[in-house]
């Protein structure tokens, strides 16, 4: 029996199998949430009209479509390990009109990438390398010198009022700490470690700046709570009816607390993480 360990294979299920199909059922709640972060990642990107830009876990291309609108006499590559989110990423951007963007379901951790990128981007979508060094070291290949690094990542999980809400409501509890150098959302929460990666991957100017908004996750409490309760219907796995049915009643009382004049908006806490290479 081969013993060879396949890189980010449980990430390539979940995200070329069940969660990447609903992510790319859902791109446009999905493309939203992060709509208040768009304008610090627009000033850091500073992405202009000749650059050639790469976007690592690109989901279904929202912000990849705004670097390719930006860079109209460049090229814009986004990548991603789901399929379906690729493809309706493609579909997106075709219905756009716009003519210098390109995706790619690929693997950034491993793929063999041009080495004359200006810019690396990606939102909240570095956090899932299973080999962190190798992804980073990978990535840094593609900058051409002087190009530039920028994520957005998530803050700690007790900065994140909309995980907590939705944690408490549904379980009764707060979140589990994450596993430690795991990968998933939070691997990239803390800046001391995050620095460390990138320097010793071979980063220069490395750069983590707290920025505070607010998310969003749909325009009305009945749509946020069909949304929500797909998304994370994990959390009830094997629950009695009478249970579940009261999770998801407290669900709906807690984004019904959250609603406002601009969608059902919750508190959370990311980095901007800005690096170049030398």
């Amino acid at each position: 029996m081969s013993t060879v360990k396949i890189p980010n294979a449980a990430q390539t299920a979940a995200w070329d199998g069940d969660e990447g199909a609903f992510w790319a059922d859902n791109h446009h709640l999905f493309e939203a949430v992060l709509d208040r972060y768009q304008p610090a990642f627009d000033r850091a990107a500073a992405i202009e009209p000749h650059h050639r830009v790469l976007d690592i876990g690109c989901g279904t291309g929202g912000y990849t479509r705004v670097a390719a609108a930006a860079a109209h006499r460049g090229h814009v590559l986004g990548v991603d390990l789901s399929s379906r989110m690729v493809d309706v990423a493609r579909r997106l951007a075709a219905r756009e009109g716009l003519r210098t963007i390109e995706f790619e379901r690929a693997d950034a951790q491993l793929h063999p990438f041009d080495s004359d990128y200006d810019v690396l981007v990606s939102q909240t979508g570095a956090m899932f390398f299973d080999d962190p060094d190798a992804a980073f070291a990978n990535l840094l290949s593609s900058l051409r010198p002087g190009g530039r690094l920028v994520l957005l990542t998530w803050n700690r999980p007790e900065h994140q009022e909309w995980l907590n809400a939705f944690t408490l409501a549904l379980t009764g509890r707060t979140p589990p700490e994450p596993a430690p150098g795991a990968p998933g959302p939070f691997s990239l929460s803390d800046p001391v470690h995050t620095t460390a990666l990138l320097a010793r991957t071979g980063f220069a100017e490395i750069d983590c700046t707290d920025l505070r908004e607010s998310t969003v996750y749909g325009r009305t409490v009945d749509q946020a709570h069909a949304f929500l309760s797909g998304l994370l219907g994990w959390m009830l796995t094997g629950q009695e009816p009478d249970r579940r049915a009261a999770a998801l009643d407290a669900l709906r009382a807690t984004l019904a607390a959250h609603e406002t004049d601009d969608g059902i908006r919750f508190g959370s806490a990311a980095w901007l993480v800005t690096a170049t290479r030398r």
